[in-house]
């Protein structure tokens, strides 16, 4: 069968490898149909990902046709199409016993810390695979991607009167703002790109998006009509820009980080104490996001979300430009049919 390991940075590759064993009890061996390419691959290609090891077969984002099953399974059946829930926890360590899986001590994700979907077969554990009816294979593979944002809006754990501001309408912001309208809640939006911000505003996504200008924070005060934000949900991945959220939440407010960056992060501790900011990470998704998002997904149109496509043999030309917000790219997609 094909795979597709990423050697070192920038150096992609398609390589012939046996197919998997047999599935185990509690596991199915499936057939990839689809995975999509996430800020997660493309920093990766470039060298900016933590976390991360080469070599190492890239995909966390996938859906898959179930071809085999172990004894043990009667969740999915041979031919199911199933969207994957790609972080592996251990179920043990306290996090694990609190609900909080998505951040086990020793979590593994696909395609981050083990390799991942970029393959023709692979086996999976059978619990970790999602339903999701009527919903088409592309659909199936955006539903990761999505569960980022329905994960980090339930960690802002937002009021109905909050005024919410998302900085970045990458493909994570966007998911962000998608979560915010499935919960009936009202954002705004900051991102340089015109493009994103039209894609938003003409999806319905946001009530309001800006480029950040000069001063982030008289942009977000203009897009809540004068007032400072209660919450600021950033996935921009940027340094800058992270360190600017911080400064823009009004007093009691908070800042949710979905982005990631390999560094540090600094801030004023008298300003953030002065207005009483509470800071969070927001990691991974658990079933309970990846279930919202089965629930969201008849909201949004999927063709219009995943704007690119590609094949094992040309995803390596494809992942410079997919980096640049100016060539349009919303989601791209990795197809093995």
């Amino acid at each position: 069968m094909r795979q597709i390991v990423l050697r070192a940075v920038g150096d992609m590759q398609v390589e012939e490898a046996s197919y998997p064993s047999a599935p185990l009890p509690h596991e199915v061996q499936a057939r990839v149909r689809r995975v999509g390419i996430c800020g997660t691959d493309l920093h990766a290609f470039a060298g900016k990902q933590p976390f991360f090891n080469y070599p190492r077969i890239l995909g966390h984002e996938l859906a898959v046709e179930i071809v085999a099953r172990g004894d043990a399974v009667t969740n999915v059946a041979v031919g199911d199409i199933v969207a994957v829930r790609p972080y592996l926890e251990c179920g043990h360590c306290r996090a694990c016993q609190r609900g909080l899986t998505n951040c086990c001590e020793t979590l593994r994700v696909l395609g981050v810390h083990i390799d991942g979907g970029m393959r023709e077969y692979i086996n999976l554990p059978a619990s970790h695979l999602h339903h999701a009816a009527g919903v088409t294979v592309d659909g199936l593979a955006m539903v990761e991607m999505l569960s980022i944002g329905f994960h980090a809006i339930r960690r802002a754990n937002p009021t109905p009167d909050d005024r919410i501001v998302i900085i970045g309408l990458g493909p994570i912001g966007l998911g962000v703002a998608l979560a915010a309208r499935a919960r009936g809640l009202n954002t705004v939006a900051i991102d340089p790109s015109p493009g994103r911000r039209e894609f938003a505003l003409t999806h319905h996504l946001v009530g309001a998006a800006h480029a950040p200008g000069d001063n982030v924070q008289a942009t977000a005060r203009a897009l809540c009509g004068g007032h400072a934000p209660d919450i600021v949900l950033d996935a921009t991945g940027h340094v800058g820009a992270m360190e600017s959220s911080v400064l823009i939440p009004g007093h009691g407010g908070k800042v949710v980080f979905v982005g990631l960056v390999q560094g540090n992060i600094s801030f004023s501790d008298p300003d953030l104490h002065r207005r009483e900011i509470t800071i969070m990470a927001s990691r991974n998704a658990t079933a309970v996001d990846f279930d919202a998002v089965i629930a969201a997904l008849p909201s949004i149109s999927v063709p219009a979300w995943v704007t690119h496509h590609t094949t094992p043999d040309h995803l390596a030309g494809c992942m410079p430009a997919w980096r640049d917000p100016a060539t349009g790219v919303i989601k791209g997609m990795l197809t093995f049919d």
